[in-house]
C-alpha cells in the first residue's frame, strides 16, 4: 500500500483543500450542488480491500474478489505488462450435417476455397454484390459440413486475397476471435438472399449496398389497439435527483507513461506505439487521469465517482433516487485481448464501484462491449448449445445485481432468460424496462441470420410484453438500453430499430415518460414521432431518446454524467444537468496535490429553453426538443452550442457553423430510427474526429 500516492488518512486534509479549492463549495443559482468538484490527490484505497503491488507512478491493481464466482480475479489479467494475446474461452460451432472423416472435411474446404477464388477472379459472375452472394453460397456447405475448418479457411482466403492485413485476418476470423462466429452465420443465414445481403455490405459496402428498411405490419406484434385520446398523468409537483451514468470503459491495463498518441488501437497501452517516431520514443506520455485517445484508468473512473455527489448535492442522508447506467463496462482491446473473465472482471469492479459511490439503486444494462466476443449476444432461438452460448454472462450479471441490492431475486431470474434484460417497479412507483440493443447492432454478427425478422431474438416481445402489462396497470416507464436506435443511423439495423419506432409510437407518451441510450460516447437526444416520423412537427412529436454522456474519453472527448431532476408523478425530466472533466488539463496534474476536476457543464433548460419559448413549469419532453429544432432553424448559433456540449466542451471538437452541418445536425435529433437517420446528410454525426459532409 505504500506504493500509492495517498493514504485515507490523509482524506480529510485533502477534503480541506478541496473546499479551498471551491471543490465543495456552496451551491450556485440554477444548479444542484457545487458548481466544481476538485478530486484528492491519489486513488482512494478504500474503493477495494486489497491490492497487488505495482510499481510507483501507476495505477492500482485490486485483488479483486467476485462474489458470484467465488474467485479472485489473477494479476496477470490486468497486468498492463503483460497483455494477453489469446484466451481458453470455449468455441461454439455449429453442429455438422454429415459425419465426415478429417481427410473429407478438408477436402471440402479445398474445393470451396478454390471455387470461391474463381468466383473472385473470374469474369462470369459480375458486379461485386452477385460475386460476394455467390461466394456466401458455396461456402455455407463448408459451414455446414467441416465448421471446426472454417475459421482457419476464413484467415487464409482474407490474407490470400489481400482483403486485409495478416493481422488483422486473424483478428476478425480466427476462431478464438470471430471466425467460430461467421461460421454460425455461414451455416444458418440465408445466404442466398437478405441476410447475405446484410453479410456482404458488413464485410464491405464495396460489396452490396446496405438493404433498406423491409415492410412491416404491426397488426401481430400488439395485443391491444392503443386507448383513445391515450395521455401522460398530471404532474406532482414533487421532484427527484436521477443520475445518468454511461460508457465507463474502465481500463485496469492503462500504463501511465506509455504512448497516449498511438497510431492505432486503444492507447495508453504498453504494446502500442506512434510509428512516426523511431522505436522507444513517446509522443505524448499517458497522463495518470487519462488522454483523449484512451479509456478510463481507474484514478479518473474515481474521481468522477467522486464527484457525483458533491455536483449534483446528493449524499447518504440525501441520496439520488435512483442511478441508470447505460452500458459498456469493458476497455476497447482488440479482441485477441479480451476475454469472459476480463469481461467478467469489468462487471464486478464497476459495479462494486457504483455501489460504494453512488447513493440510490443502479438499474443498469448491458453494452455492446458487455460481452465476449465483443458486441455478439446469440438468439435463444439458434439450435442446440449455441442458443445459450452468452447465459454465463447473464447469469453472471444478474447475481451481481442482486448481490448490490438493485434487483431482487426475481428480477434478477428474470434478468438471466430474455439477454440481461428486466423490468422491475421502483421504489417511486417507476417501472424500468431495459433490452439488450445487441440484436440490432451492426456489429452482432449473429443478426445476420433471418433478418427479414426484426425481432428474431424475442427482445421486443419482451418488451411489448412489459409494456402492455405497465399500460394496464396505469403505470409509467422508462425504457433503455445501450445502442441508441436512431442518430445517422450507422449504429443499429434498419428492422429492428423500425419495430422499436413503432413501441415507441403505440405506448407513447401515456405509458413511456423518456427513453435512454449510451454507446456514443456523446451527450446527444433523439426525437419520436407520430406516424413513424413521416411529419415531425410539435403537435407529433411523441417521446425522446437521451443519450448519456460517457465517462471514458475516448475518443477526443472530456469525461462526464449528467443529473435528471424527475417529476415523481409522471416521471418527465424538469432538468437535465451535465458535468464533464476536462481531459486536456491532466498532463499538468503530474506533481499536483490535487487530482481532476469535474464541474458544471450546462443545464438543458437553460441553455435551449428560451430559443424553444418554453414554459418554465412544462417538462422537457419531445415536444420541447421539437421546438428546440425549430429554434435551432431560426438561430444556427444554437446549434454549434449543442455541437460544443456534444463533445462535453472537448477543445478537440470542431465547429459546427456551416449550413450542411446545422442541417444534419436538426435531421440527426429528429431521426429515432436507422432508416430516417440514414436518410439524413452525412459526415457531421460525431465530433470525435473531423467533419467530412459537405457544407
Amino acid at each position: 500500500m505504500a506504493n500509492f500516492r495517498r493514504a485515507m488518512a490523509f482524506a480529510p486534509v485533502l477534503a480541506q483543500y478541496a473546499l479551498a479549492q471551491g471543490g465543495y463549495g456552496a451551491s450556485s443559482a440554477g444548479i444542484p450542488g457545487a458548481s466544481s468538484y476538485v478530486a484528492p490527490a491519489g486513488f482512494p484505497t478504500s474503493a477495494f480491500s486489497s491490492y497487488y503491488p505495482v510499481p510507483s507512478g501507476q495505477e492500482p491493481q485490486p485483488a479483486l474478489y467476485d462474489p458470484v464466482l467465488n474467485i479472485t480475479y489473477p494479476l496477470n489479467l490486468t497486468n498492463p505488462d503483460t497483455l494477453p494475446d489469446n484466451d481458453d474461452d470455449p468455441i461454439y460451432l455449429p453442429a455438422p450435417i454429415a459425419n465426415l472423416t478429417a481427410a473429407q472435411q478438408q477436402t471440402v474446404i479445398n474445393n470451396v476455397l478454390q471455387e470461391v477464388g474463381e468466383i473472385i477472379n473470374g469474369s462470369y459472375i459480375t458486379g461485386n454484390c452477385s460475386k460476394c452472394i455467390a461466394a456466401l453460397t458455396v461456402a455455407k456447405s463448408a459451414a455446414q459440413l467441416a465448421p471446426s475448418l472454417v475459421p482457419a479457411a476464413l484467415v487464409q482466403l482474407c490474407t490470400s486475397t489481400g482483403f486485409h492485413s495478416k493481422s488483422t485476418c486473424e483478428e476478425d476470423f480466427e476462431a478464438t476471435t470471430f471466425g467460430a462466429i461467421w461460421t454460425q452465420v455461414l451455416a444458418l443465414a440465408d445466404v442466398s438472399g437478405l441476410d447475405g445481403q446484410y453479410i456482404c455490405n458488413s464485410l464491405s459496402s464495396a460489396f452490396c449496398p446496405a438493404p433498406t428498411v423491409s415492410p412491416l405490419n404491426t397488426t401481430s406484434y400488439f395485443p391491444k389497439p392503443k386507448p383513445a385520446n391515450a395521455c401522460a398523468p398530471k404532474a406532482s409537483g414533487q421532484r427527484v435527483k436521477v443520475l445518468h451514468m454511461s460508457d465507463f470503459h474502465l481500463d485496469p491495463r492503462y500504463k501511465v507513461g506509455s504512448e497516449g498518441n498511438c497510431t492505432s488501437g486503444l492507447c495508453c497501452r504498453s504494446n502500442v506505439a506512434n510509428t512516426a517516431l523511431p522505436t522507444g520514443s513517446v509522443s505524448y506520455p499517458a497522463p495518470l487521469y487519462g488522454a483523449y485517445e484512451c479509456d478510463t484508468p481507474y484514478d479518473l473512473g474515481l474521481a468522477a465517482l467522486q464527484a457525483v455527489g458533491p455536483l449534483t448535492g446528493t449524499s447518504q442522508s440525501q441520496p439520488l433516487a435512483w442511478t441508470i447506467y447505460t452500458g459498456d463496462l469493458v476497455s476497447h482491446d482488440p479482441q485477441t485481448e479480451l476475454s469472459r473473465l476480463y469481461t467478467e472482471y469489468a462487471e464486478d469492479s464497476i459495479y462494486g464501484m457504483f455501489k460504494q459511490y453512488l447513493t440510490g439503486p443502479v438499474f443498469p444494462v448491458l453494452g455492446n462491449h458487455d460481452s465476449n466476443p465483443e458486441a455478439i449476444d446469440a438468439p435463444h432461438s439458434l439450435p442446440g448449445p449455441l442458443g445459450q452460448q452468452f447465459s454465463w454472462n447473464y447469469d453472471h450479471v444478474a447475481g451481481l445485481w442482486q448481490h448490490e441490492g438493485w434487483l431482487n431475486a426475481t428480477a434478477a431470474q428474470q434478468a438471466r432468460l430474455p439477454y440481461g434484460a428486466y423490468s422491475v417497479k421502483n421504489h417511486y412507483g417507476l417501472r424500468m424496462i431495459t433490452f439488450n440493443s445487441d440484436f440490432w447492432y451492426h456489429s452482432n454478427f449473429l443478426n445476420f441470420i433471418n433478418t427479414s425478422n426484426p425481432d428474431v431474438s424475442g427482445t421486443f416481445k419482451f418488451v411489448i410484453q412489459e409494456l402492455q402489462a405497465a399500460e394496464d396497470a396505469g403505470e409509467r416507464v422508462w425504457l433503455f438500453a445501450h445502442v441508441l436506435s436512431g442518430w445517422d443511423g450507422t449504429n443499429p439495423l434498419v428492422n429492428p430499430t423500425n419495430l422499436f419506432y413503432q413501441i415507441v409510437e403505440r405506448y407513447s407518451p401515456h405509458v413511456i415518460a423518456n427513453i435512454f441510450f449510451g454507446h456514443t460516447h456523446e451527450d446527444e437526444v433523439m426525437i419520436y414521432y407520430a406516424h413513424n416520423g413521416t411529419n415531425q412537427s410539435l403537435s407529433t412529436a411523441l417521446n425522446t431518446g437521451w443519450v448519456g454522456p460517457s465517462v471514458t474519453p475516448l475518443t477526443n472527448l472530456n469525461s462526464g454524467f449528467r443529473m435528471y431532476e424527475v417529476d415523481t408523478g409522471t416521471f418527465d425530466i424538469y432538468e437535465a444537468y451535465t458535468f464533464y472533466a476536462d481531459v486536456n488539463s491532466f498532463p499538468a496534474l503530474a506533481n499536483s496535490s490535487h487530482g481532476p476536476t469535474f464541474k458544471f457543464e450546462y443545464s438543458t433548460r437553460e441553455a435551449y429553453g428560451a430559443a424553444a419559448k418554453w414554459p418554465a413549469d412544462a417538462p422537457l419532453n419531445g415536444t420541447f426538443w421539437h421546438a428546440v429544432t425549430q429554434g435551432m432553424e431560426a438561430n444556427h448559433s444554437l446549434v454549434n452550442t449543442f455541437n460544443t456540449y456534444e463533445g462535453k466542451s472537448s477543445i478537440t471538437s470542431q465547429n459546427c457553423t456551416c449550413d450542411g452541418c446545422v442541417t444534419a445536425k436538426i435531421c440527426y435529433m429528429r431521426s429515432g430510427s436507422a432508416a430516417l437517420g440514414l436518410a439524413c446528410p452525412r459526415g457531421f454525426s460525431s465530433v470525435q474526429s473531423k467533419f467530412t459532409g459537405k457544407c
